[in-house]
């Protein structure tokens, strides 16, 4: 494998770390990612589990360090234990980490087998503590069942990372709760921006977009956060909270864009694979993986494709319109 050049794109960046979508379906119908009564892919069109091995192989092949395995909601995909049980085979072998992340709903029944596969942390999307607000943003969601799976995860030794999409009018009020509630539970936190994609009947984006520059304020007025160095191959910017030693990240990709040290590229549960997740550029890798038992098709499209990555995206919330916004959905293409 070492033989093989690895990924550097246009602009000196090696290409370290892969997200893969399993599936486009979910359990969830979260308000801000998809439409309630969604149009799913018909199964001809997605990948098997045996062509995503595959796929994310031939990355690991080219130098992927890490790999993120997404949806939809990842865990919801038929026989999924069986792809993550195959592709563990790379840890330590080229692969530094294999990770998910779910909105937990299935990890009661999955945390411990995943910790069996070598994962050592995941991410739950949670946006809310409120039941009946968490009922209503996820559409079909129910909080006790990702609580469940949440005590799960811990059990099995899973390190958990909850991500909260910072909605305006919705958790604003739910800020120290959801902090507080982090550091009892010995979990990390990230906040992330509102991203402007897909078009969600009646949402309106800037109704909902709460800048994270102001989140931050507002912690502060009651915590001492003291920035960190500390990257974790991700977008996310993280502090420490002196108070509880916790650890909080800030994903800012509109009040902050955070494209100069970008090293991951996303593969949709179709084969598309985004160099960028806010550019509607793409490449087919189906199409060369179901052309041949070869490798080398795949490998040149990889590269290929990377040579088209960008600098960086162009969303942008000033002026009061949502510029560079994408149509496919946030399920489309990942979480």
């Amino acid at each position: 494998m070492s033989s093989i050049a690895p990924l550097i794109d246009p602009f000196a960046r090696p290409i370290t770390y892969l997200r893969v979508s399993v599936t486009d379906r979910c359990d969830f119908r979260c308000t801000y990612c998809m439409a309630e009564h969604m149009q799913f892919l018909p199964k001809r069109d997605l990948l098997t589990l045996e062509e995503l091995d595959r796929l994310c192989s031939t990355f690991v092949g080219l130098g992927v360090r890490k790999l993120r395995i997404t949806g939809g909601e990842p865990l919801v995909r038929r026989d999924i234990m069986s792809f993550f049980r195959s592709v563990s085979r790379h840890l330590g072998q080229g692969l530094d980490e294999l990770t998910v992340t779910t909105n937990g709903s299935q990890l009661a029944r999955y945390a411990q087998e995943l910790a069996d596969c070598g994962v050592r942390r995941i991410n739950v999307s949670l946006d809310t503590l409120d039941e009946d607000k968490f009922a209503a943003i996820t559409r079909w969601g129910r909080l006790p069942q990702v609580m469940e799976g949440l005590k799960a995860a811990k059990a099995a030794g899973l390190r958990v990372k909850i991500n909260t999409v910072a909605l305006k009018g919705f958790n604003e009020e739910e800020l120290f709760r959801l902090t507080d509630w982090c550091a009892a539970e010995g979990h990390d936190l990230t906040f992330i921006e509102v991203m402007p994609m897909g078009e969600i009947g009646g949402e309106e984006r800037l109704d909902q977009y709460w800048a994270l520059s102001d989140l931050r304020a507002r912690l502060e007025e009651r915590l001492s956060l003291t920035p960190l160095a500390e990257r974790t191959g991700g977008p996310a910017r993280y502090a420490r909270v002196e108070e509880t030693g916790q650890k909080i990240g800030f994903i800012t990709p509109l009040t902050h864009n955070f494209c100069e040290s970008c090293n991951r590229v996303r593969v949709t549960c179709t084969g598309e694979l985004f160099m960028c997740l806010g550019q509607e550029d793409r490449a087919d890798l189906r199409a060369p993986l179901r052309a041949s038992d070869s490798d080398e098709p795949l490998r040149d499209a990889i590269r290929e494709a990377i040579t088209r990555k960008p600098k960086g995206h162009d969303f942008d919330y000033s002026r009061q319109n949502v510029a560079g916004k994408v149509s496919r959905f946030m399920s489309h293409t990942g979480g």
